[in-house]
């Protein structure tokens, strides 16, 4: 299953810790980096589309647990838990038929769709990057 996840630029060094946490190693960091997607408003936002396993949104939507691989304590927990709080996590389902739309005050999660659908889905625009400093 896919889930694509749209970061608000204000979030991504929360994310990146709570990425961390759901992630790997240290390399997850880098998760939400480009903030190359707007809203109609034009707020600023970092995506990613990433497959998952069984296990992912269970792990996502529980207790946080330092990963063993984070022997240095690089992970900031309390960012870590503040990102977890700030996802709104969607799928597709007869009671909600529309995704949320991305917005500042929320990382917005869409599971189960293809991740350029899902983004436009949120109504979030690529911006041209090269045109800026």
């Amino acid at each position: 299953m896919r889930l694509t996840i749209a970061t608000p630029a204000a979030h991504v060094d929360t994310a990146n810790h709570y990425a961390m946490v759901l992630g790997y190693s240290r390399a997850d960091a880098d998760t939400y980096r480009n903030t190359s997607w707007q809203d109609a408003n034009g707020s600023l936002y970092t995506c990613a589309s990433l497959p998952i396993g069984p296990n992912f949104v269970t792990n996502a939507t529980s207790a946080l647990v330092r990963p063993e691989w984070d022997t240095g304590n690089i992970i900031d927990m309390t960012k870590a838990a503040q990102a977890q709080a700030l996802v709104a996590l969607w799928m597709p389902n007869d009671h909600d038929p529309y995704p949320p739309q991305a917005n500042p005050a929320q990382i917005v999660a869409i599971l189960g769709m293809g991740g350029l659908d899902a983004i436009e889905a949120m109504g979030l625009m690529q911006i041209d990057l090269s045109s800026n400093p």
